[in-house]
């Protein structure tokens, strides 16, 4: 079954976004958050934008590009932050979506590092630098849920990572992983707002 994908992308991105949006195999839509919801109350305007945005969708693709990092300032980032918030937000009449973050080729160096060995355990571990200089808190977070542990495996992260290269060859795996994530125990420790 075909999930509903909502894109969350940065217009330097756009050919990622329109690459997904022609996949045959995956139910996307894109309806883009481009101009403000009018309102100080942050819980009306993620509710706002979950019914006039996202309300059909069940998993958010989050392009990973050079031009999302948190670290870029708020206001830079202000649509996909509201968008990742949104997909994260238990409102009344919606659940959260499943977040898959896609990395695009050109980010790809900055994310996926060397495997290192650990100096708590001994083991290898995947160096994966996800954070304030690649992508934003509400990604980063979620990916790396705080779990007292020396790394962060599968069933420790609500948040999907994958490569673009890998994507185009499975999309729709992905998109299942992610989709599962929202019934998982690891979506009752997502926050909204990091």
């Amino acid at each position: 079954m075909a999930r509903k994908v909502y894109v969350s992308f940065k217009a330097e991105d756009m050919a990622y976004k329109d690459a997904i949006l022609g996949m045959s195999n995956l139910d996307c839509f894109h309806n883009s958050l481009n101009t403000p919801i009018d309102s100080v109350n942050e819980d009306y305007i993620l509710q706002r934008i979950r019914e006039d945005y996202l309300s059909d969708s069940t998993v958010t693709i989050h392009l990973i590009g050079l031009y999302g990092a948190e670290n870029r300032g708020p206001y830079e980032q202000r649509f996909i932050k509201r968008e990742l918030q949104a997909s994260l937000y238990d409102g009344a009449g919606n659940t959260k979506s499943g977040i898959l973050g896609v990395v695009v080729p050109e980010a790809s160096a900055a994310v996926f590092k060397q495997p290192y060995r650990c100096g708590n355990c001994g083991d290898s571990h995947s160096s994966v630098a996800i954070g304030d200089g690649t992508t934003i808190s509400e990604f980063s977070y979620n990916y790396y849920i705080p779990n007292g542990k020396c790394a962060h495996p599968e069933e420790d992260r609500y948040c999907v990572l994958v490569a673009w290269d890998d994507f185009t060859t499975a999309p729709s795996d992905y998109v299942e992983r992610a989709f599962a994530k929202r019934t998982a125990p690891i979506a009752n420790r997502t926050k909204v707002r990091p």
